[in-house]
């Protein structure tokens, strides 16, 4: 499990560090076409926790009571915790677009919220547009939408 978290973390610090290889830093944060400003990293860094999933097309789903779901962000590194699970991976920030993986390692313990953590995992990983308001970062995606607070 080390050994997959390492591999995992290895692989984002690699897609990041490749990612930002051509780009220069910016003191401000620019406008994006359609005229929201642009977020950096250190503003959606740190611990997340997860309020709740809505996949495409279906309900909005708020997190299971009495158990954990969190995103960490940083350095390039994502690691979540899925209930009993948990999961590491690289990201990459562009204006307001983030992309989870390539691909995400997940430890594959059979949890209560099993069903629940797939849907979160799944809605997770790829390209999603994210916003930032206060203390609540919305990812948003063709495949759902997922709310987590600070």
């Amino acid at each position: 499990m080390k050994l997959a978290r390492l591999l995992v973390c290895v692989s984002f610090a690699t897609a990041f560090a490749l990612g930002c290889a051509g780009s220069s830093p910016s003191l401000t944060s620019p406008s994006s076409a359609d005229g929201l400003l642009d977020l950096t990293t250190s503003q959606v860094a740190g611990a997340w926790n997860l309020v709740s999933v809505q996949p495409a097309g279906q309900a909005e789903q708020a997190k299971p009571s009495g158990v954990t779901y969190t995103l960490t962000l940083a350095d390039g590194r994502l690691s979540i915790r899925a209930d009993c699970n948990s999961c590491g991976g690289t990201y990459t920030l562009s204006g307001r677009t983030v992309l989870a993986g390539p691909s995400l390692a997940c430890t594959r313990a059979a949890c209560a919220t099993m069903a629940f953590e797939s849907t979160y995992t799944k809605l997770l990983g790829g390209e999603s547009t994210v916003s930032l308001s206060g203390g609540t970062l919305v990812l948003t995606s063709p495949r759902g939408v997922l709310r987590f607070a600070r």
